[in-house]
């Protein structure tokens, strides 16, 4: 990872389905979806908002469980059932008054491509597909759906210098709680 662009990354662009989830899709005998999302992702994702960033996720399948996670989680740039994920993105920066340069991304599959090869920061989960894996600066060492966010954020806070104070905090008031 280039510590000089992770220094500049503030909007961190999510996709769901095998990046937030292992990509399963699991339906119950009423047609409910049903999704499974890590813990360490969400505190990953609540400690890169407290460090002053945004976080957008940006999904071609729309899914009442994200929108619960996403609400739950405080993440306020929700697009579901994107065809064009790049007008997903377009929002999002005019939203947030933040410009491609300044965004990391992570994908598993091609509906990703267009977003990872139009941010500063393409990154590609352990399990994605061949090829967003090239077309990655980064790739995990964690598969989607099992803390490869998690592992991303803490790169990225690690290389802006804000993990150690991150984790301070949180510590303290573990502790003092």
């Amino acid at each position: 990872m280039d510590p000089e662009t992770a220094g500049g990354i503030r909007l961190l662009c999510l996709d769901v389905d095998g990046v937030l989830t292992d990509g399963r899709l699991v339906f119950d005998n009423n047609g409910n979806e049903l999704k499974r999302f890590h813990v360490r992702d969400g505190l990953g994702i609540k400690l890169w908002l407290q460090a002053g960033h945004e976080v957008a996720i940006i999904s071609s399948r729309s899914s009442q469980a994200v929108t619960r996670r996403a609400a739950e989680l405080g993440i306020s740039h929700v697009h579901q059932g994107c065809t064009d994920k790049l007008v997903a993105l377009d929002a999002v920066c005019a939203a947030t008054g933040l410009a491609p340069g300044q965004a990391a991304a992570v994908g598993d599959d091609l509906p990703d491509l267009p977003v990872l090869n139009t941010v500063a920061m393409p990154i590609a989960v352990a399990d994605g597909a061949k090829e967003v894996r090239n077309a990655a600066a980064w790739v995990t060492t964690t598969p989607g759906g099992h803390g490869a966010v998690r592992e991303v954020i803490e790169r990225l806070l690690t290389a802006q210098g804000c993990w150690d104070d991150l984790l301070t905090r949180w510590q303290t008031v573990q502790q003092g709680g």
